[in-house]
């Protein structure tokens, strides 16, 4: 008798072993971080776990560090700053949405590179892409490395189709292995 139990407990975690694993390439997707954009959250090399259906059942939130399709041939990493309908302006190194100060906890180590040069420029959403609120389908995305990021002030939006999924963890080296880089 007990031996029946014990086989149907084994049998039974092989099949939960073998479904995870199987199910891994459809859930989740290992990225490398190429470049410095996201320092000092990702650096160069880092390993990313990323959750490729999380935007199948919900949608993305402000903060998030998302993994989109740039093009055919590269994906990049990066934060999400603004949401459809949203306006969006940095004014005295500071973020506001909907004339709202947004306070953005990932940025409080930046160090300013001098004193003179705010961390990141002012702009409105109006003059760097020519729309006064995110258009639907649409997300605003920056680096968290804002002097030196190609991001949506340069690309302009990226739509939500473009997106691959949300960075769960970071997990190379262990040494910075981290859960949860959003908000």
């Amino acid at each position: 008798m007990k031996k029946n139990k014990i086989w149907k407990i084994t049998l039974v975690l092989l099949v939960v072993v073998f479904t995870v694993i199987s199910l891994r390439p459809i859930l989740f997707a290992s990225y490398i971080v190429d470049g410095k954009s996201m320092e000092p959250t990702l650096h160069d090399g880092n390993l990313l776990m990323v959750n490729k259906v999380i935007y199948n059942l919900a949608e993305a939130d402000r903060f998030d560090v998302i993994v989109f399709h740039a093009n055919k041939r590269e994906d990049y990493v990066k934060r999400v700053i603004g949401l459809p309908g949203d306006q969006i302006e940095y004014k005295n190194d500071k973020l506001y949405i909907n004339g709202k100060y947004m306070e953005e906890e990932f940025l409080k180590f930046h160090a300013k590179a001098s004193n003179t040069r705010p961390f990141t420029e002012n702009f409105t959403l109006e003059e760097i892409t020519g729309e006064t609120t995110v258009p639907d389908g649409q997300l605003f995305v920056m680096g968290d490395n804002r002097q030196d990021s190609l991001d949506s002030r340069s690309f302009g939006f990226v739509s939500i189709e473009q997106l691959v999924g949300k960075v769960d963890a970071m997990y190379w080296p262990i040494s910075e292995m981290s859960l949860g880089l959003g908000k």
